[in-house]
């Protein structure tokens, strides 16, 4: 059954996710109920603070939000933040939440913009 509202959530709010933030909230099929990054103070955690979406510096936060959450986007780049995330659906028996991680977000930006789009997010441990 087609969705008509993406109830989504992004983990990275850096370079990578701030143009993917833009592009969400600009979307009226896409509600936006939070955004994670380590840095309190990077580019898509003040857009969304200034939108009035919920952020933390604690991905799994997001995780949390359970099976009212349709997508969660992970732009981290961090295998231990796909495993934890992975797993915490796992354990929680969200079998509705699905995790897009970076590659099918760079492959999307891709299709959107009509040439290859690189990433670009300094590597950091969670």
């Amino acid at each position: 059954m087609p969705n008509d509202l993406f109830r989504v959530a992004v983990v990275g709010a850096g370079e990578t996710g701030t143009p993917l933030l833009r592009k969400l909230l600009a979307a009226p099929f896409v509600e936006l109920l939070g955004v994670a990054d380590l840095d309190d103070d990077a580019p898509g955690m003040r857009l969304a603070r200034h939108r009035d979406i919920m952020t933390t510096t604690d991905f799994m936060t997001l995780a949390a939000l359970g099976e009212k959450l349709d997508v969660l986007i992970d732009v981290t780049g961090v295998p231990a933040v796909r495993e934890a995330l992975r797993r915490a659906m796992q354990d929680s028996g969200n079998h509705h939440t699905v995790i897009v991680h970076e590659m099918v977000v760079q492959l999307m930006l891709s299709l959107l913009n009509g040439e290859l789009v690189r990433l670009k997010h300094e590597t950091q441990d969670y």
